[in-house]
């Protein structure tokens, strides 16, 4: 009896030793996000705080993006592994000669809408000023452009809201979980006429997941395979524990001094756990969805934006290099 206990009791010693040695060994592994700390990445600060990247042997490091250090930029020129880009992004980079690869996806659901500054319904301003962030291309707005003639005067800013109140502009393209919530928070009324939202009118495409280099996606399969299910444990933990998953993120914001509340990380918590549900399955299924992907690329060719179609087996790291013979 004694030497089966003295048995058991070495074998959970050497598993003690060996799990100590796996988290004490962690690989670092370094994610820009797509803007500065706020509730939408609360899923990765979660994994982060939790110990769950920590659990698998990653010591996840996050950036922030810049305006002179763009997310592209940062991945391109190897400052990070992994980076946060929109599916539509993501395939224009991709159509453009550089092989990115879809890693993990959060959201299911497009987010974006146009306000109308003056109550009007947004498709009747044709030759309207329409405000738009300079952090990413707008494809879906840019698109509307193009199928409804509306030739929109662009008006590009970087942070906030204020030439949208203060009548700089016609409209203003805005995401459900930020600057629509800025709005709301500054008593601006919104009517429903006055909105254009994308995904009633046939452009529903997800939009922001975790992009790698093709390299180090075929270098580093288990790193990526690891940091998908660790940030997935994050976001579940995230949706059953709101109120800790916001002290947590309020600590990302506090740390970065980002001008914002409790109240705003909130409501786009909420906002973002409800994109993440599939329209579908009314699940929250972490995938790229083979069919946004088609569409996604019929919207991009149809207004000359791509000139070629990116397969969703290609952004998921599962075709042949165009013009490498493995």
């Amino acid at each position: 009896m004694e030497n089966i206990v003295n048995g058991c009791n070495r074998g959970i010693l050497v598993i003690f030793l060996l799990f100590s040695s796996f988290q004490l060994h962690a690989e670092k592994f370094v994610f820009t996000t797509a803007w500065t700390p706020q509730a939408e990445f609360a899923g990765y600060y979660v994994a982060k705080e939790k110990g769950f990247y920590r659990d698998v042997g990653l010591d996840v490091v996050f950036r922030s993006p810049s305006l002179t250090g763009s997310v592209y930029h940062r991945l391109e020129t190897d400052e990070c592994d992994a980076g946060m880009f929109s599916l539509m992004a993501a395939i224009d980079i991709v159509a453009h000669g550089t092989s990115l690869v879809n890693i993990f996806q959060t959201s299911m659901n497009s987010s974006y809408l146009i306000v109308s500054r003056w109550g009007k319904n947004p498709l009747a301003l044709r030759g309207g000023r329409l405000g738009v962030y300079m952090s990413e291309p707008n494809y879906l707005a840019f698109i509307l452009d193009r199928k409804r003639r509306m030739n929109f005067e662009w008006v590009f800013f970087t942070g906030n809201i204020n030439v949208f109140l203060s009548g700089g502009v016609d409209a203003m393209a805005v995401v459900s979980y930020s600057e629509f919530l800025l709005l709301r928070q500054a008593g601006f009324e919104m009517k429903e006429g006055s909105l254009f939202r994308f995904k009633d009118h046939g452009y529903n495409i997800q939009e922001n997941g975790v992009y790698v280099k093709r390299d180090y996606f075929e270098s580093h399969p288990e790193q990526v395979r690891r940091f998908a299910a660790a940030s997935r444990r994050g976001w579940k933990w995230a949706a059953l524990h709101p109120e800790e998953t916001l002290d947590i993120v309020m600590g990302y914001v506090r740390r970065e001094n980002v001008q914002t509340n409790r109240v705003i990380q909130r409501l786009m918590l909420e906002e973002i756990l409800r994109l993440q549900i599939d329209s579908d399955s009314g699940r929250r299924e972490f995938r790229v969805r083979p069919d946004m992907v088609r569409r996604a690329c019929l919207l991009m060719r149809d207004c000359g934006r791509i000139d070629r179609e990116v397969s969703y087996q290609e952004l998921m790291g599962r075709t042949k290099r165009l013009g490498v013979d493995n």
